[in-house]
């Protein structure tokens, strides 16, 4: 028993949170699983993006988390939109939005096209912005028009969850952003430099590199230094 407990313990799975707050004093809690999967809390309402289950290690169990308010997908790859996790954290109650490309491959939740912006309630909004690839020979990825990222506004706090980009002209529209996400690694996503200029462009209060695979993340953080952004690196391998 011992020796269980002891292997247990070795085995779980330690995930780093950020806290921060809103303009009214209330709580978000942002939680790094793993790659693309994030987990939100804003003042209990449970948030969940991009949940995956084994695609991408290290496997996560979402049976072990809360049940889902909302869970958002940015697009239909597989370290993306895994049906299997989302079962584990949906209820009949749960809202789920997605692309259409998303939407058309399992029939499920709410379709949002980029522009699409919407209110879940008073003090929650959702907004879907493009997400694609812009480098020749890379657009087959991430066509334009077919994928979305998100901004999430909580009661005032922004926080932009780019999906998988390039630093796209439409990054000039968003603002005032307090968290975001911005992806990192080529040739999918972007380099450690188109990061950097996305995130000059977005002048975000909070900036966590994340989908980085073997890129040298810590680049990002030198080429930032002295800038107004706090670049939080976690483990979004």
């Amino acid at each position: 028993m011992l020796l269980l407990l002891a292997v247990t313990a070795a085995c779980a799975q330690v995930r780093k949170t950020d806290t921060f707050t809103t303009q009214s004093g209330k709580k978000v809690t942002i939680t790094c699983i793993k790659h693309a999967s994030i987990e939100i809390n804003y003042d209990g309402t449970e948030i969940q993006v991009d949940p995956v289950h084994d695609v991408v290690q290290p496997v996560t169990n979402y049976f072990d988390f809360p049940k889902a308010n909302i869970i958002l997908v940015t697009h239909q790859h597989q370290d993306h939109f895994d049906r299997e996790a989302i079962a584990a954290v949906r209820t009949a109650a749960t809202s789920i939005y997605e692309p259409m490309s998303v939407y058309n491959i399992w029939f499920n939740g709410v379709a949002m096209a980029n522009g699409d912006k919407l209110t879940y309630a008073d003090d929650i909004i959702i907004e879907a912005v493009p997400a694609y690839n812009t480098t020749e020979g890379r657009e087959q990825f991430h066509p334009k028009g077919r994928d979305n990222g998100y901004i999430l506004t909580l009661d005032g706090l922004r926080i932009y969850i780019a999906g998988d980009t390039e630093d796209i002209p439409e990054m000039a529209d968003i603002k005032d952003i307090d968290v975001a996400f911005l992806p990192c690694n080529q040739p999918y996503t972007m380099t450690p430099e188109q990061l950097v200029k996305a995130a000059k462009l977005i002048k975000p209060r909070v900036l966590f590199p994340y989908h980085y695979s073997e890129t040298p993340i810590a680049r990002v953080t030198m080429l930032l230094a002295g800038s107004d952004i706090d670049v939080r690196i976690r483990d979004y391998k």
